[in-house]
């Protein structure tokens, strides 16, 4: 049997080695879990610190000098939320984005909640809203040109009130997310 370490102060069970993208990603969640839940999708550029300082020097004392190689997560507002995925098809970035992250919500069930679904989608979506073993995730994907991910989720608290799960954290936990961000990356829209 396999003993797992501890989960930290922070609510992160920590398996995988420390990076400047492993950290990007986990600044990311943390920054849209202090807004709590019911968020739309979010999207952030991935620059290296270093090469934005050395541009804007003023901002050194909020992100540091980036002698670590760490990236900056940078927000970028106008992105459309309610086709998301869809819009990330047809997102390209300058070559001054190292990478990218998103962070979107999900509702979940069992496969067999599946089964017997209407057929329209409306009814399919208020049907699976309703079940009861439905889950409510936060899924964060972060990529880097290259190909390096890094990904969390974390699930909703079952109750009003109750504590949200620990961060689940790994490379390839939301593989489909972070395909539609490394294709934002590679230019093949």
């Amino acid at each position: 049997m396999t003993t797992l370490p501890p989960a930290g102060d922070d609510g992160v069970l920590e398996l995988h080695p420390d990076s400047p993208l492993r950290r990007a990603a986990l600044e990311i969640e943390q920054h849209v879990a202090e807004a709590g839940w019911d968020q739309p999708p979010r999207l952030f550029a991935l620059v290296r610190t270093a090469e934005l300082v050395a541009k804007q020097p003023d901002l050194a004392d909020q992100v540091g000098d980036g002698a670590d190689g760490s990236l900056t997560p940078i927000e970028q507002d106008g992105v459309p939320t309610d086709d998301f995925e869809s819009a990330l098809t047809h997102l390209t970035w300058p070559d001054e984005v190292h990478g990218c992250a998103a962070v979107i919500e999900r509702l979940m069930v069992p496969p067999e909640a599946e089964e017997g679904l209407p057929d329209d989608p409306d009814e399919a979506a208020a049907a699976l809203a309703a079940h009861p073993d439905r889950q409510e995730v936060r899924l964060v994907a972060a990529v880097l040109r290259g190909g390096a991910s890094h990904s969390a989720v974390r699930r909703r608290g079952a109750a009003e009130g109750s504590p949200d799960s620990d961060l689940l954290e790994g490379p390839d936990l939301v593989p489909g997310l972070v395909a539609l961000l490394d294709q934002t990356l590679a230019g093949d829209t």
